[in-house]
């Protein structure tokens, strides 16, 4: 009983930590006190003031632009190099996993620094230069996503289904495509949720004029927190959850469809 109270004790203590700063945010989104510590009523006076902005809604629309165009490009990059991994040999196939997995296991600012190296040596920093890093550090989701998928499919019915006079692509629309989809959409909704609040890889890879929401309130902080940067972070906060629900409830739908 007591070892029980003491977890749930520590348990309480852990989340207070992660979710009691973000609620101290919420709150002060709504705050009409520009103060911390003085509450001068409720307010949506900052949620206006945040899409007025001329240089906030910019910096979202780059941000916006720039993880659905990576998003895109890296579900479709990564899908291909997971269908080319789960061909491999087992041998070929442990080492672009390993490659794959090196990516992940390295802190973004070595990621950031090392492509901001890479790219000033053949184009100047600017929008395709984020693109393309973005891109670079989202296809190693997408590939972790889809190779299970691929991994619990039976090699039998595409080659029986080729046996039979399908095409290649026909057979891959109609036998591989309905069980990897799944992946492919997580992989996608991963490389929004990791592009969306990028910070590091964005800063190091960016130009002179191209600012996104991350990089914008870093910039912004340097002034003096203001009470817009709270209703922006309370959106960016919300989305990102909103996208952790939509993955959630795809894969307990599917779960419950298995078990069914």
């Amino acid at each position: 009983m007591v070892k029980k109270g003491i977890e749930r004790l520590y348990l309480i203590i852990i989340f207070l930590f992660l979710y009691l700063p973000i609620a101290v945010l919420i709150v002060l989104s709504f705050n009409d006190s520009k103060s911390r510590v003085q509450w001068g009523g409720f307010t949506l006076r900052w949620y206006q003031e945040v899409f007025k902005s001329r240089t906030i809604m910019n910096a979202f629309y780059t941000t916006i632009t720039i993880t659905l165009v990576a998003s895109i490009v890296a579900t479709l990059l990564g899908t291909l190099a997971a269908i080319g991994i789960h061909s491999m040999k087992r041998r070929q196939k442990a080492l672009m996993l390993g490659a794959t997995n090196i990516p992940l296991l390295n802190a973004d600012i070595v990621t950031g620094i090392s492509l901001m190296l890479l790219l000033i040596k053949f184009t100047r920093l600017g929008m395709n230069t984020v693109l393309i890093a973005h891109i670079t550090f989202n296809i190693p989701y997408v590939i972790l996503n889809v190779l299970p998928k691929l991994n619990s499919l039976s090699p039998n019915t595409y080659e029986a289904a080729l046996d039979l006079g399908a095409s290649r692509p026909y057979a891959f629309w109609k036998i591989i495509w309905p069980d990897i989809k799944g992946g492919v959409f997580s992989g996608f909704l991963m490389s929004v949720t990791m592009s969306l609040d990028d910070f590091s890889i964005t800063y190091f890879t960016k130009g002179p004029g191209v600012n996104t929401l991350s990089t914008m309130i870093y910039t912004e902080l340097k002034k003096g927190i203001k009470p817009e940067m709270y209703a922006l972070s309370t959106i960016l906060f919300l989305i990102a959850l909103l996208l952790l629900l939509l993955m959630n409830y795809r894969s307990s739908k599917k779960s419950t469809a298995l078990t069914t």
